[in-house]
């Protein structure tokens, strides 16, 4: 049967990728510009950028509406095609459906890494108010250990994995890139964001070493 807007699949999935976008895939973005930051230093890393942000309006709301919920969505839904789907790479190792395998599991490996993440800055710091107080120290004892930096590390390729893949494939189920040229070319540009993203991510970790 050919999908319509009638069809609740369908416009769950377009849904799940368009917040897969805004604001999922935009606040990441905003997170590596955020913690690109920490190259300035401590003191305008706590004070210019963690200090702003915990002074804003009706943050607590912000972040419920605009960050956890729509990531809440992406990633179950997300789990729900994951299920839902049919694994062919034995059979077709393509390079688009070795992408498409990637995608799906490094979804699984995000939302594991986000639990840790939320967990040892955002929940340890409701008892620990000094995390809050110096955002920066904590991190850096954090990514100091070696094991720690490359599970940050693992994480961060994913995300930008998952985004960028992801934004080259919603172009073409939202038929934006409908020419097998118009695919490549955009394939290059999500490639080159990839790059970006994630150098401007590593620095952001570098810039909390001693």
């Amino acid at each position: 049967m050919k999908a319509s807007i009638h069809d609740t699949h369908f416009v769950f999935r377009r849904l799940h990728s368009l917040l897969g976008l805004l604001p999922v895939g935009g606040f990441l973005i905003f997170h590596l510009w955020e913690n690109s930051q920490s190259r300035f230093g401590q003191a305008h890393y706590n004070d210019q950028v963690v200090g702003w942000l915990q002074q804003l309006n009706y943050l607590t709301l912000l972040e419920i509406f605009l960050i956890a919920l729509p990531l809440l969505f992406h990633g179950l839904y997300g789990l729900v095609i994951l299920y839902s789907g049919k694994g062919n790479l034995s059979v077709y190792p393509w390079q688009g459906n070795i992408r498409y395998t990637l995608q799906r599991f490094s979804g699984i490996a995000i939302l594991l890494f986000l639990l840790l993440h939320v967990g040892w800055t955002r929940i340890w710091a409701i008892w620990e108010p000094a995390i809050k107080a110096d955002l920066f120290a904590h991190m850096q004892g954090l990514l100091i250990q070696p094991s720690v930096f490359t599970l940050y590390l693992a994480g961060l390729l994913l995300s930008v994995f998952h985004l960028t893949n992801g934004l080259w494939s919603m172009a073409i189920s939202w038929g934006v890139t409908t020419s097998p040229r118009a695919q490549s070319i955009w394939l290059g540009v999500c490639g080159f964001l990839a790059l970006l993203l994630s150098a401007m991510g590593v620095h952001g970790m570098l810039g909390f070493l001693p």
